[in-house]
């Protein structure tokens, strides 16, 4: 992993105005968010450097107001959420940059929180227009970025502020890097993946990857049904993208010669509809699907057995369901694979990260998601990193 600095490499910051990007586009109901695990993530970081002395300013997007202003996107909206989670009475700043930005900061005292406005309702923003970004430079000393989520985007506050002022990771960017690093970069081998999901073609550049740096491939959900159609199992009903069967095709030779085995269920959880708990509900054999049956999870005995394959090896990384586990009984491979990797995790033989906005959803529903080595809530970030690619954000920390 290349080299970045940390807030460990900060020296005195007492009066000094770190700019620091966070995640703060939460879910919202009825005015207020109904998930802060975001700015429980960054809070940190932000008092970490608030008890040294410094001024904080907040930078954020929240929606996607298209660079033009709107009241319901500002991030005035979830300022009393941050201000719950830290403790700490914050400023708002109609702006982020410019004279308005200017008086605040000789307002702030040493310590004191500010947050800036939808970073987002500025055009130069999402262009990366370097102008832009040295408006809202003008008043910093340092840059932190403790903002993995939108560590994807090349936008101004993600990358082009790093290379306006020396330019630092937060501790939940930190975690993060040193976490996936462990997963993909340095791993302990064997290594397993678990690549779930409802479509191949969302995560086919994810499959192309893994497969040359893993041992153990795990396919589930929807997607696996493309490839057991793609071997000629016949998948009745089941949702199956036939027109990818070359691709899956391929995939599974390019695993052969890179000595990763793709592991596909032999038995599933069928029913005839998608409903919870249907009468028609039964477990089969993978080639015994009748035409107007529909695969839903991964059969028990398939579960078990990759139970013992995570047994077998030192890393794990998930992404995505094995089955429709928002609709039970579809959720019982996912959370009794889950419950063991928790476990072989917490008996150290197993180093676990996972992320994807269903995983997390699916393995705090398991009861295990404290319980993995990491569980990252980066959504589009993650995967991008699962599919090999150089993240602009990090990038610009490691120059």
């Amino acid at each position: 992993m290349a080299a970045f600095r940390t807030l460990d490499d900060l020296g005195d910051v007492r009066g000094k105005v770190a700019l620091v990007r966070v995640d703060l586009n939460l879910p919202m109901h009825e005015g207020r968010a109904s998930d802060v695990t975001r700015v429980e993530a960054s809070a940190p970081t932000i008092l970490e450097l608030a008890d040294a002395g410094a001024k904080v300013l907040l930078l954020a997007h929240f929606g996607r107001p298209k660079g033009q202003r709107s009241s319901v996107m500002s991030t005035s909206m979830v300022m009393g959420d941050v201000e719950r989670v830290l403790g700490r009475e914050i400023m708002f700043i109609p702006e982020v940059m410019g004279p308005v930005v200017e008086q605040s900061v000789g307002i702030l005292r040493d310590g004191d929180i500010g947050l800036l406005d939808n970073v987002r309702f500025w055009p130069g923003e999402e262009a990366n227009d370097p102008e832009f970004a040295r408006g809202i430079a003008a008043v910093g000393d340092f840059y932190v970025n403790d903002a993995f989520s939108a560590a994807h985007r090349a936008h101004a506050t993600t990358e082009g502020l790093a290379h306006l002022l020396p330019a630092y990771a937060g501790r939940a960017m930190e975690r993060e890097l040193k976490a996936l690093d462990a997963a993909l970069g340095s791993p302990e081998q064997p290594v397993a993946a678990v690549v779930g999901g409802a479509k191949v073609s969302t995560k086919l550049a994810v499959l192309e990857n893994l497969v040359g740096r893993v041992q153990h491939l795990i396919i589930g959900g929807g997607m696996a049904n493309t490839f057991l159609a793609a071997r000629g199992v016949d998948v009745g009903k089941s949702l199956c993208e036939h027109d990818l069967a070359a691709t899956a095709n391929a995939i599974m030779d390019k695993a052969d010669h890179a000595g990763c085995t793709v592991h596909l269920p032999y038995d599933v959880v069928v029913a005839k509809e998608f409903a919870a708990n249907p009468s028609s509900l039964r477990t089969c054999n993978v080639h015994e699907v009748a035409a107007d049956e529909m695969i839903l999870d991964i059969g028990p005995a398939a579960t078990e057995s990759l139970g013992d394959v995570l047994k077998t090896c030192r890393t794990l990384v998930w992404n995505g369901p094995l089955g429709a586990f928002e609709t039970p009984p579809f959720d019982e491979a996912t959370v009794a694979l889950a419950k063991t990797a928790a476990a072989l995790t917490q008996d150290g033989s197993l180093t676990s990260v996972a992320g994807g906005g269903d995983t997390v959803a699916a393995l705090n529903h398991a009861g295990v998601a404290g319980d993995f080595t990491y569980v990252s809530t980066a959504g589009g970030a993650f995967l991008e990193w699962m599919e090999g690619r150089e993240l602009p954000g990090v990038k610009a920390l490691t120059a």
